[in-house]
């Protein structure tokens, strides 16, 4: 059995006015950081984290001191002419509005399509899931993004949810545990429990 935490970053300033921030750079927050610090998770044999600032900083606060693997197919989405802006913002925005109305499927104006995001997250994490399974690790903790997380979830869970039931907030995931002989054999699914 291979035990897989999948940790959402730490709060940011954007995720707090509700922004989409994919590709900005930006640290956590006080309150973001604060809260990580009340978080206890156990300690992973392997830690693998997106190369955003928010999510390397999250695992410094979650796992002092822990070596971190950088793996750049964990990245947030790009969402290209909607970076750093919210609803708000983008009010009025006939492009926006078309995204909308499409429930999210069409690619972002100057940014990447939900499809290829997707495919991203799932090569990333199948990547991973082969290396702890080659080198023997029996437990990792992944620190990412939400959609990052959604994306895992949709794909391999057992539980069938659609993306965006799979939500979590700021510091919170999901505890999977994964049957090595099946996924060798099938390549998807491990039961899930809850970290929310």
């Amino acid at each position: 059995m291979l035990e897989i935490w999948l940790i959402r970053h730490g709060e940011t300033e954007g995720n707090r006015m509700h922004r989409y921030i994919g590709t900005t750079d930006e640290a956590l927050c006080e309150d973001g950081r604060k809260m990580l610090q009340k978080k206890k998770y156990p300690l992973p044999e392997r830690l693998y984290v997106s190369p955003r600032k928010r999510c390397i900083e999250t695992a410094d606060i979650l796992f002092p001191g822990m070596k971190q693997k950088i793996v750049n197919s964990l990245a947030e989405c790009d969402f290209g002419e909607f970076e750093n802006k919210n609803y708000k913002e983008l009010s009025g925005n006939p492009q926006y509005q078309k995204w909308v109305d499409s429930g999210g499927i069409i690619p972002f104006p100057g940014g990447e399509s939900r499809e290829a995001f997707r495919k991203r997250s799932i090569l990333g994490f199948t990547e991973i899931v082969e290396e702890c399974i080659q080198e023997k690790i029996k437990s990792v903790a992944l620190v990412v993004h939400g959609g990052t997380i959604m994306n895992i979830m949709e794909e391999f869970c057992n539980h069938k949810k659609s993306f965006y039931e799979w939500h979590v907030e700021n510091g919170c995931g999901y505890e999977i545990e994964l049957d090595i002989e099946f996924w060798k054999k099938n390549k998807r699914f491990f039961e899930l429990n809850s970290t929310e």
